[in-house]
C-alpha cells in the first residue's frame, strides 16, 4: 500500500494531475449534465479564484492562471458544440496557433467568475473564439480572442456542416487588426531566419 501511494506521490509532483483531472471533469459534466449549444451559441463555465491561482502577493488571479482557464472553457466549448468531434471526423485536429489577452480588472481571491467562449469568425485554416472572463457582478475582468488552428480539414467546408455555417459572419474590427499585427510578426520571423 506504500508503495502504491509513494507512486501516486511521484505522479502527483512529475504530472500536473490536477490539469488532467480537471479535464475530465469539464468534459464529464458538459457531456452527460449539459444541454449540447449550436455552434454560434456562447457557452459559460463558471470557477472560483483559489488559492492556487493567485500570483505572489496573494490577492488576485496570477495571469497565467487565466490562460489556463482559458483551456478548460475551451474544452467545454469543443465538447458542447460538437465542432471538436466534426474535425476528427474528417481526420482533422486542434491546436492553439496564438492567443490575445487583454487584462481589465483582476479577479480577488475566492472570488468566483465565469468563462463565456463564443465562435466570432474563421477562415479555411482556423476558427477564431472569443472568450471573456466575467465576474457575477456582470464586470468583464479581461478578453481573450484565440486561433485555433485546424489541420487536414478545410474550416469553410466544415462549417458548412453546420445550421448557419453557409456564410461567414462579419470578421470583427480588431480581430482583423490583431491578424494583421502577426502576419507582420510572421514576416519578421522570416526575415530573421
Amino acid at each position: 500500500m506504500s508503495g502504491f501511494l509513494i507512486f501516486l506521490l511521484f505522479l502527483y509532483i512529475v504530472w500536473d494531475l490536477n490539469y488532467f483531472i480537471r479535464c475530465i471533469f469539464t468534459l464529464g459534466y458538459a457531456q452527460f449534465f449539459q444541454k449540447k449549444r449550436k455552434v454560434f451559441e456562447k457557452t459559460s463555465v463558471y470557477s472560483i479564484c483559489t488559492s492556487q491561482d493567485v500570483d505572489i502577493f496573494i490577492r488576485h488571479m496570477n495571469n497565467a492562471r487565466y490562460m489556463r482557464e482559458l483551456d478548460f472553457a475551451r474544452f467545454h466549448f469543443y465538447s458542447l458544440t460538437g465542432i471538436y468531434g466534426k474535425i476528427k471526423s474528417h481526420g482533422g485536429g486542434a491546436v492553439q496557433g496564438a492567443s490575445n489577452i487583454r487584462y481589465r480588472r483582476t479577479i480577488p481571491i475566492f472570488n468566483p467568475y465565469k468563462i463565456t467562449t463564443q465562435l466570432v469568425w474563421w477562415d479555411e485554416k482556423a476558427i477564431y473564439i472569443e472568450q471573456q472572463f466575467v465576474t457575477l457582478d456582470g464586470f468583464v475582468r479581461a478578453v481573450a480572442i484565440s486561433k485555433q488552428s485546424i489541420t487536414k480539414v478545410n474550416v469553410c467546408e466544415l462549417m458548412k456542416e453546420f445550421e448557419g455555417g453557409n456564410s461567414r459572419p462579419e470578421q470583427p474590427e480588431e480581430l482583423k487588426v490583431w491578424l494583421e499585427a502577426i502576419e507582420l510578426s510572421s514576416k519578421k520571423l522570416r526575415k530573421d531566419n
